[in-house]
């Protein structure tokens, strides 16, 4: 008897170790938008985390900026990549969130995102206010950049009824097919440079990029004081021969607060041993490090990524 109470205390015991409740072992990453870099920085995450936590299983959904935030704090995911500008938001409560998110914690930083206007060479678009009548293409509502588009616009006195069309399409690829066939003149996203999909578009027609100036900055840090100027460099794109200044912000990973503090803590780890595998699907991450990773962008952090950190002498 007594070995059989033993069997059954161990198979109960396994059991609950399996458990998502008790150990987090099935967990859900929001990324981005098909043709994005966050879809397989995603992958590399997942694969990293999954050999770092024991029995840990990453199941990849898509999504974009605001929807991952607000999809971590209302429990349908347990990690997503996040935009700082909407995450302080978030935490706020300013739109576009209903109301200030709650469960969401700071696990890393990762690095600098571009919000890039880009448009086929042969138009005479040269300036945001070009844009007045033009076809635009952009993401989905509740994505960063789409956000954006509504306060590049309203500095510059416009808004989406100021233009002819606006085509919110998920799939980055599906939105440089509408520029390629002339079914749109404006394509805007925010993701890191260069980006594989403006690079596929290049491919097919000559582009310029539109740039802001040192006013439009200024305008746009009155709606939202994290805005930054971040520097397109010339040659980063086919034909591109000067440098372009855009709106800039960053990308960073965002973790349930009530995500287990082991877990995190290995995941946190796993990051700053890794450097290299996330740099192969992003060339800005290669100078990543755990001081960088746990800059104070507001956001409070999980006790697992704190404990990492404080670990590492980042903080």
């Amino acid at each position: 008897m007594k070995v059989k109470s033993t069997l059954m205390a161990v198979a109960f015991a396994a059991i609950l170790s399996f458990s998502p409740a008790a150990t987090a072992q099935q967990v859900t990453l929001m990324t981005g938008p098909q043709g994005g870099v966050w879809v397989p920085l995603g992958g590399a995450l997942k694969g990293m985390w999954e050999k770092a936590v024991p029995g840990l299983q990453v199941q990849m959904q898509p999504g974009a900026g605001i929807a991952n935030i607000r999809g971590v704090d209302e429990g349908k995911a347990q990690i997503g990549f996040g935009n700082t500008i909407t995450t302080v938001d978030g935490l706020a409560g300013r739109p576009p969130f209903p109301k200030p998110v709650t469960k969401v914690c700071q696990v890393a930083n990762l690095y600098p995102q571009y919000f890039q206007v880009v448009v086929p060479a042969d138009t005479n678009i040269n300036s945001i206010n070009d844009m007045k009548g033009k076809v635009l293409v952009t993401q989905p509502k509740g994505n960063t950049a789409e956000l954006i588009n509504i306060h590049l616009l309203q500095v510059h006195g416009m808004n989406y009824q100021s233009l002819s069309k606006v085509n919110f399409i998920n799939s980055y690829t599906d939105a440089v097919s509408m520029v390629k066939d002339g079914h749109a003149q404006v394509f805007t996203l925010g993701t890191a440079v260069p980006s594989s999909a403006v690079m596929d578009l290049a491919s097919a027609r000559d582009i310029k990029l539109i740039g802001i100036d040192a006013k439009i900055l200024a305008d746009m840090k009155k709606i939202n004081p994290g805005y930054s100027k971040l520097t397109i460099k010339a040659g980063t794109y086919p034909k591109q021969n000067k440098d372009v200044d855009v709106i800039g912000y960053a990308t960073h990973i965002v973790a349930s607060c009530d995500l287990p503090e082991d877990v995190v803590y290995k995941m946190t780890k796993a990051m700053a041993a890794n450097v290299s595998d996330m740099a192969a699907s992003n060339k800005s991450i290669s100078g990543l490090t755990p001081k960088i990773m746990a800059e104070d962008i507001g956001v409070p952090f999980h006790k697992g990524a704190l404990k990492f950190y404080k670990e590492a002498g980042a903080m």
